[in-house]
């Protein structure tokens, strides 16, 4: 992970898995993406993908989500949902 400060961003590159991972904005995307997590105001974590080296960034369906510890163990935990695939969403959220 790139970020070193509470409020990110966190910046990683991530294969999804099988069944790839919801947007709110365009569905499902899969294949090499880049995930962007950001603590924002009022105790929220956001995350954003994209495909990797695109402009465009979209939701990760379930985002924001609040907060209640570390930030970046957020960022871990979504990395491995998308990895996992399913339609992957934020984490502690449902994906079915």
């Amino acid at each position: 992970m790139t970020g070193t400060t509470e409020a990110g961003p966190w910046r990683d590159e991530v294969l999804a898995g099988p069944g790839g991972a919801m947007t709110d904005e365009v569905g499902v995307i899969t294949g090499p993406l880049t995930l962007r997590t950001t603590a924002v105001a009022g105790g929220l974590v956001r995350f954003d993908v994209q495909y990797k080296d695109a402009d465009e960034w979209y939701t990760l369906t379930g985002s924001p989500l609040p907060h209640h510890g570390d930030p970046a163990a957020l960022h871990t935990a979504a990395l491995a949902a998308i990895r996992a695939g399913g339609a992957a969403q934020a984490p502690g959220t449902a994906s079915s």
